[in-house]
């Protein structure tokens, strides 16, 4: 018996989630149930796996379950870019070996398709564009990171364009970059409108369970998973709840649960719009991984993110909320002056799971028991195409993107604690004090 030590628990506050239209959660499981397929997490791989296996299999029932409501946890707390392109921090044009950059843009981009499709024959109201994203720098080493990534692009034979600070305020208003790079095929959305929208057009042969915690978890011939109201019996067991898969025994001292945090404005007014200028949508990457997120929403407000903590238990803290806030403040009245008066509606923080070689896992966990975990910020896109395509490979599907997850190292087996936790936390204060003007 695997005793589950730790359970989500999300900050109230998310602006993405209360903004975006009501739906009424499913009802938690109680009882005994037995199923041949269960999948536990029900985010963008969770979902994508769930609605694949009830297409690959529509005579047999799917059980998906979720600690807490749909739309409430990580996967409706993102910035909302679902991104087409690879981007490897760890290369120095952030594009690496070319030919596996190919295969993760491929892999983006199925992801991409399957939402954007989906959003089309379920009319979900999320709000999703192909807008496209800038990758803005002011420091030197931002300037050094859109060049090296421009003749990346060059290599991989992608479009772009390289945007002057004195021509972004045409752009996104503001004045405070010294140049972007913009490219065109990212999408963005209202994640948790899009999270929910997911989980109410799922198959038939799909049973959805919310805020169903799991608490113990017997793994065997069969897998009987136990939570404070009754049991469920899988026959085949579908991990798709990132880092708290080591919570449930596996690739444990894998996956970083790092926290990263946005402020979301009220409404701009039209004579605040008017003197914010530029496009009407828009969204903003940093050049340095550890500076500011910038977003210009469907119903004008900014959305701003940065700031980040090492949660070991993947729950959420609200000393960060407080203590992140103000930076949150600072960044944006350095970004946009012309805003005095606008004040933030809305705080919050969102997990990321992270590996430190940025490799997922794919594959089987254990007799019976499968997963597609830790998808290293790029949950919207990688998580929709590697729960689908998990889904495929367990229908005995096979092809170039399932061979590309198969053949992946996984995550690499991180420092025991206390050394984790302190060597953790120390990187993220350096790298956000190494961003400089880009925080």
């Amino acid at each position: 018996m695997t005793k589950v030590t730790s359970l989500p628990a999300d900050d109230s506050t998310c602006g993405w989630f209360h903004l975006s239209k009501p739906r009424k959660a499913r009802p938690g499981h109680s009882g005994n149930t037995e199923a041949r397929w269960v999948v536990i997490g029900a985010g963008f791989t969770g979902l994508a796996a769930a609605r694949q296996l009830a297409i690959n299999f529509p005579d047999e029932e799917i059980v998906l379950i979720d600690a807490q409501e749909v739309g409430f946890g990580t996967s409706g707390r993102n910035a909302g870019f679902a991104i087409d392109l690879p981007h490897d921090i760890g290369a120095d044009d952030y594009i690496g070996d070319i030919e596996t950059a190919k295969t993760t843009m491929k892999l983006n981009l199925s992801g991409q398709t399957i939402l954007k499709n989906l959003v089309e024959e379920h009319r979900i109201e999320c709000h999703l564009r192909p807008s496209g994203k800038y990758q803005a720098a002011i420091e030197d080493r931002g300037i050094a990171v859109l060049d090296a990534y421009r003749h990346g692009l060059d290599k991989l034979g992608q479009p772009y364009e390289m945007i002057d600070g004195k021509d972004l305020p045409d752009h996104i208003g503001t004045r405070f970059y010294r140049k972007a790079l913009f490219t065109p095929g990212t999408m963005l959305v209202q994640p948790a409108a899009l999270v929910k929208g997911l989980a109410d057009s799922l198959p038939s042969n799909v049973t959805l369970y919310e805020n169903t915690a799991i608490t113990d978890v017997d793994y065997g011939e069969k897998t009987v998973i136990t939570h404070r109201n009754g049991r469920i019996t899988a026959d085949k067991l579908v991990l798709t709840n990132n880092a708290f898969g080591m919570r449930f025994g596996f690739l444990q001292g894998t996956m970083l649960p790092v926290f990263t945090y946005a402020s979301l404005t009220r409404e701009l007014t039209p004579a605040e719009q008017a003197r914010l200028g530029g496009k009407d949508f828009w969204g903003v990457i940093p050049a340095d991984p550890f500076g500011t997120t910038l977003r210009r929403t469907h119903d004008n407000r900014i959305l701003v993110r940065n700031s980040f903590s090492f949660n070991s238990d993947g729950r959420s803290r609200q000393k960060y909320l407080d203590q992140f806030v103000k930076k949150h403040r600072d960044s944006f009245q350095r970004r946009f002056p012309m805003l005095p008066d606008v004040e933030f509606d809305y705080t919050w923080g969102g997990s990321l799971a992270l590996s430190r070689n940025h490799a997922g896992f794919f594959g089987q966990l254990a007799p019976n028991v499968y997963g597609a975990l830790c998808c290293n910020g790029l949950g919207v896109t990688r998580g929709t195409a590697t729960g689908t395509l998990l889904a495929d490979w367990l229908a005995g599907e096979r092809n170039d993107l399932i061979d590309f997850l198969r053949n992946s190292p996984g995550p690499v087996r991180n420092p025991p604690e206390p050394f984790l936790s302190i060597g953790v936390n120390l990187s993220l204060k350096w790298n956000q004090y190494r961003a400089g003007q880009e925080g």
